[in-house]
């Protein structure tokens, strides 16, 4: 009985470590330049494996003038940023802990760029690398997890 209740214990831990080592969740996004938080963006996955992130909610202590993606020029043009997805597509790499093949756009400039997502730090950060091209022609940003 202990040893039954011992090793569903252990696997539960499994679990919620691996569920940590996942982009799924609650992210915080650290503005560039300030290197204040920006935004509150909520990752899922569906059924298929393939994400979506959507900004829930702006921390800007002094918002933005320009509230809707007029710089975007696809399905999302001239929607308000709040509730936008900002993320589309995306899969985990086989036997990876890195998700890729996805597109991010950044709302600011309307530009859709290559995504890899890489959770770190046992899952409390995620590094998110937008590029054009090859992974070198780009930029990372390291979101901290809220849930």
């Amino acid at each position: 009985m202990i040893k039954t209740a011992l090793t569903l214990s252990l696997g539960l831990l499994t679990l919620a470590a691996q569920a940590q080592m996942s982009p799924v969740g609650l992210w915080r996004s650290i503005d560039d330049e300030s290197k204040q938080p920006k935004a509150e963006i909520r990752i899922s996955q569906n059924a298929a494996g393939s994400l979506s992130g959507v900004v829930e909610k702006s921390l800007l202590t002094t918002p933005s003038a320009e509230t809707h993606c007029s710089l975007c020029t696809d399905d999302r043009k001239d929607k308000p940023k709040i509730g936008m997805e900002i993320i589309r597509g995306g899969q985990q790499g086989d036997g990876k802990m890195v998700w890729e093949g996805g597109k991010i756009l950044d709302p600011e400039n309307g530009k859709n760029y290559s995504l890899r997502l890489t959770p770190i730090d046992g899952g409390k950060k995620l590094e998110v690398r937008g590029y054009i091209g090859t992974p070198l022609l780009g930029r990372t940003q390291t979101w901290i997890r809220v849930q």
